[in-house]
Order: C-alpha cells, then structure tokens, then sequence
C-alpha cells in the first residue's frame, strides 16, 4: 500500500523543511506513561558527556543529554528539544534507569516555612 499523497505530491510523512516526520508514539517505542513521574517543575541534570557513550542511544535520547549538562527544568527541557512533555518524561525515564540523569524534585509545599514565620522575618529586617 503507497502512502497518500500530501498537497504537493509528497507523502504525508514527509516535510520537505523539516525532513520525515515522527510521531510521538513512535520515539517512546509505543510507551505512553513514564517510568517514574516527573514534575514540570523538577531539575534534570545528565552525566557529563565524557562519561556516556551516546551512540547507543536514540537521537532524542542524545539531545536531551546534551541540553540537561546544566541543571533545567522538566518544562523547560521538553521545550529546548522541541518535543512534547509526555514524550520527554518518557524519555526521561529511559535516562534515569540508565543513570544517565538525576532528578531533583521541587521541595513539598508542606515543609516550606509557615506564613507565620515569614511575615516574622520581614518585620524583623523591616525594623533593622
């Protein structure tokens, strides 16, 4: 079976700016719930790129190593390589099974300091 062709005579899967077009489900291997869940706004951080072996590894897998050398955020990252959120946290479960990143969870809402104690702090600094 030929695939459809698209308006121009080429086939749907093919976009001649920005060459074939994968679909998402197809970078995760089919997978649509990642391993471990990651907050939006948790930092990512990847093993120095002289300690991978990257040529084992998916292109997508490669670029979000490449972009998390520096701590970033889940949301953040999923931008920079231009990939969907559910596409990037899957990825990035593949990553942290792997040991190739650490992620670091924003801190519980419930052991920040209270309200209290902060308005404390503020008259404190305010009366200095």
């Amino acid at each position: 079976m030929a695939a459809d062709p698209g308006r121009d005579g080429q086939p749907d899967w093919l976009d001649m700016d920005a060459g074939p077009v994968v679909r998402p489900y197809t970078v995760t291997g089919g997978r649509v719930k990642p391993v471990s869940g990651f907050d939006l706004v948790a930092f990512v951080v990847a093993a120095p790129l002289d300690r991978v072996d990257l040529a084992p590894l998916q292109p997508e897998h490669r670029t979000i190593i490449e972009v998390a050398q520096r701590p970033v955020a889940v949301a953040e990252l999923a931008a920079r390589v231009d990939l969907a959120l559910g596409v990037v946290r899957i990825l990035l479960g593949d990553l942290l099974s792997a040991g190739l990143v650490v992620s670091y969870e924003p801190q519980p809402a419930a052991s920040l300091p209270d309200n209290d104690i902060l308005q404390a702090v503020v008259n404190g600094l305010r009366a200095l």
